[in-house]
């Protein structure tokens, strides 16, 4: 109807439309039998048809719905070419180290993509609406993983505070520690130390990396952390501390990468995966 108003004959529009004319006079006939009243004066001849007032009322209409599919169109076109929304649920030391690269590479990607991140730690995670979950260890949930690498624990202390070089793990037992909570993979890891033959003093705990490496520097006491959280905060850069393996050294932990059980991606999602695999292979842990 939109055709046959702007190029004036049935048979143009046709040519347009690359329809026969037979078949668009058919499609004509068949929304006048749906709106009950014709959608044009036919006044025969080479003259133009016209709107009539019927006709005026369903095209302006008309001309709405074809706007609003063709934007629909355009949507599945850049939801499959990649931009959409992607919620991501993350933790301090992704966070740091992984997700930047992960989002930089993506919104180069895509533009016009739109990311939405959650950091939290809990003990008991569910990835819930998230699209993908970072998480230190397997995720007790209907949901499929990616491991993306093994996180080996380090020592850090003081500068002086121990000898250059490998520490001894006996060396930690009655030390004074600053460490995490007692979530995640903080009980695996203590009980690690502990079956090694070292209890140290832990004197204070924080959730957050840069607070317990300033009571490091402090002389608090030192800190056994993984080594993305150190590399995340700058440790091994800060002539103040330094780093240490321990020997023997602490289970490493995991990262894992997770999305719910059967659903299908989003290309954005997809990437995302394809990206993070990329970036942590292309880390370089300390081998425990």
């Amino acid at each position: 109807m939109a055709a046959i108003a702007d190029e004036g004959t049935f048979g143009r529009a046709a040519v347009r439309l690359g329809y026969t004319q037979s078949t668009v006079s058919q499609q004509i006939a068949a929304l006048e039998r749906a709106v009950g009243g014709p959608v044009f004066d036919r006044p025969g001849g080479p003259r133009p048809v016209r709107l009539t007032p019927l006709g005026a009322v369903v095209l302006g209409q008309g001309r709405e719905l074809l706007a609003r599919a063709q934007a629909l169109a355009d949507a599945v076109e850049r939801f499959k070419s990649g931009d959409g929304r992607i919620d991501i649920g993350t933790f301090q030391s992704v966070s740091s180290v992984i997700l930047p690269s992960v989002i930089r590479r993506l919104r180069d990607e895509h533009p016009g993509c739109d990311i939405r991140l959650s950091e939290e730690e809990p003990e008991q995670p569910r990835i819930g609406d998230l699209d993908l979950l970072f998480y230190d260890g397997r995720v007790d949930d209907d949901v499929e993983c990616r491991k993306l690498l093994d996180d080996p624990y380090l020592l850090v202390a003081r500068a002086g505070a121990f000898p250059d070089g490998p520490v001894p793990l006996e060396l930690l037992d009655g030390a004074p520690m600053v460490a995490w909570p007692l979530t995640c993979a903080q009980p695996w890891m203590e009980e690690a130390i502990e079956r090694g033959g070292a209890r140290p003093r832990v004197v204070f705990r924080s959730a957050v990396n840069d607070t317990l490496l300033s009571m490091v520097r402090a002389g608090l006491g030192s800190a056994v952390l993984p080594w993305l959280a150190v590399r995340g905060a700058g440790a091994d850069s800060d002539d103040r501390l330094r780093v240490h393996e321990l020997r023997p050294s602490p289970p490493p932990r995991e990262i894992y990468l997770h999305w719910r059980s059967g659903r299908t991606h989003s290309p954005l999602a997809g990437r995302a995966i394809e990206i993070a695999a990329e970036v942590a292979a292309g880390l370089t842990p300390p081998q425990s």
